[in-house]
Parts: C-alpha cells; structure tokens; sequence
C-alpha cells in the first residue's frame, strides 16, 4: 500500500479509501444490496490486511448502522492511532425540525450521535454531504470550527457541490479565522468527468486533497451493460446518474474492456489505475461488498498507464448533465 498526505495538511492516508455505504441494515436504509454486520466484517478485516488506513462513512449510511458497524469492526481489528476515520452530516435521519441541514444545531447534535454509533471520542474527518441551501455557509463554518476545536474532529471536508460554493466557503473560513476545510469528496470517474471543468482546477490550486466517490460508476466501468448484478437491478441511485448516458458510456467501457485484455487484468485495475493518475486526485473511495473487489483496486497501485492509453480511455468521452449535488 503507498500513503500520501491528504492535500496540505500532514495526515497520512492510504492510496486507496474504504466507502463503507455498502455496510448496514438494509431495512433501515436507501439501499437493499448493503451487506450485513456478519458479511460486512471480513472485507473491513481485507483492508485493514492490505494496508488500507482510510475509512469513509455517513450518519445517514443505512440509518447510521453504517456507523455502528464500522465503529465495532475497526475496534476489534486495528489501532485507533492508525486509522484515519471519516464520517459525514446533512442528511435526514429522524422526523421533525433540526433533524437535518448544516446548523450549529444539527453539526452539534450529529457530531455527537455519530461519534457514539462509531464508539470513538473523535473522528479524523468530519465532511458535510452536499450544500445546504437552508443555512448561512457562515454559520456551518463556525460550528464545524467549534467541532474541531472541542477534539471531536481533527479535520474538516465537503463532498459535491460547485465550485463556487467551495471557494466561498474556503473564503468565509480564512476570513474568520475558522478551520479551512482540507478535502473535497466528489464524483468523479471515467464516464462522469464534469468534475474537471472547475472542482479539480481549484483543489489543486488550493492544495486540497480530491478523494472521489463512485470510481467505479457503481460497477457499470467493470462490466458489459447485459451483465446483471442485484446492486444494478435495485440501486436507484445508481440508475439517475447513468441510464440517461448510456449509450455514449459504452464507448468509453469498451476502451477499457480494451485495455484490459490487452494487459490480462481485470477491467477495474484499468479503471482505477486511471483515476490514481490525475491530478490531484488523494484516494479513490473504493465500494467494496467482495474480498475481490479490493484485492483488484489494490492491485491497479501497480499499473501506470501509458500516454497512449490514458488518451484512449478519455477520447470517447461526452458532457454529462450534473448529478451528485442534490
């Protein structure tokens, strides 16, 4: 496993991410495909084993069991002092007033809630999923100071948005004196590159570390679009960020079957591998539900792709609408 710092800060992180939405009760949650505690264990184990030290989940993962079982896992089988673990607050988990958004109110309430599901004093990273509309981005900027500075969090990140919120929220921070946010978590992959017009422009220029979700496409990179797996027949997600683009999307898939067997590896080395090779890409948050599916995202830290070939994968590639903000 290599290690890098995430973006300007001295925080050392493995190459690759663990996402962790994939773990939780599937009765609790958006999700029916998420493994169990039972199932979900040995792959947290897996990565621990190959050198993965980060770690990324949500309160609202599962209905916060997400939390719940990473936090119990990650007890038993690693040293707190090594991991790097992040979480994430916005979304709504319980009915009624101030049970979602960016307040001081519900950062306050949340930050407290997940630490308790983790079973932790304190998270390394603590990100907002998505902007709030509803909240002055001051009034968030503050309280995730207060967070920072009350030891509940030792970093603070954002996840999609545009760019121009990121920057005015980079700037309300420095304007105050408030703790600057170090990480942007957004999506990013072969066939949704929308993210280079602007985000990835300004993250290197601010030196922030770029750890993008959904590396994978939620799988559709990895297979032919015949090919069925329970997770592409229910995930509804999944289906609103690509169906509309599916056609132009093979194009690009078939680059990469291409390449694949040219190289005799899996298809999902080729795609990660390129992904490791922009700029200023951290770590690839990796959805891993099979022991597999990280010993093949482990094994494209191997691979570097030649001019030629990073040029193949990119040509076929046509605008996308914007998803992922909401």
């Amino acid at each position: 496993m290599e290690y890098v710092k995430l973006g300007n800060t001295g925080l050392d992180v493995s190459r690759l991410c663990l996402g962790c939405m994939g773990f939780g009760v599937a009765e609790r949650g958006h999700h029916q495909w998420v493994l169990d505690e039972e199932s979900s264990r040995p792959v947290i184990k897996k990565a621990l084993e190959l050198g993965i030290n980060f770690f990324d989940t949500a309160n609202i993962y599962s209905g916060g069991t997400s939390e719940e079982i990473v936090g119990r896992a990650l007890k038993d089988y690693a040293n707190r002092d090594e991991i790097v673990l992040a979480t994430k607050v916005r979304f709504q988990l319980r009915q009624g007033p101030n049970a979602a958004g960016l307040s001081r109110k519900a950062i306050m309430t949340e930050i407290d809630n997940s630490l308790k599901r983790l079973g932790t004093d304190y998270v390394d990273l603590y990100q907002i999923h998505r902007w709030d509309y509803q909240t002055p981005i001051e009034e968030t900027m503050e309280a995730l100071h207060d967070v920072v500075r009350a030891g509940k969090a030792r970093y603070i990140g954002a996840s999609a948005m545009y760019a121009w919120q990121f920057l005015k929220a980079l700037h309300v921070a420095e304007k105050n004196g408030w703790t600057r946010f170090v990480s942007m978590q957004n999506h990013y992959n072969l066939i949704y590159r929308e993210e280079e017009r602007e985000m990835l422009p300004l993250c290197k220029a601010e030196k922030i570390g770029v750890i993008p979700y959904s590396p994978l496409a939620s799988g559709r990179l990895t297979r032919d679009g015949s090919e069925k797996t329970h997770r592409s027949e229910t995930d509804q997600v999944q289906k609103s960020k690509y169906d509309a683009t599916a056609d132009a999307d093979r194009l690009v898939v078939e680059r990469v079957s291409a390449i694949a067997e040219k190289r005799g590896v899996p298809r999902v080395q080729i795609a990660i591998a390129w992904l490791l090779q922009k700029e200023p890409v951290t770590a690839p948050i990796i959805g891993a539900t099979k022991l597999s599916h990280l010993e093949d995202s482990a094994a494209a830290l191997s691979i570097t792709l030649t001019p030629e070939e990073m040029a193949s994968l990119e040509d076929p590639y046509v605008p996308h609408r914007i998803v992922g903000f909401e």
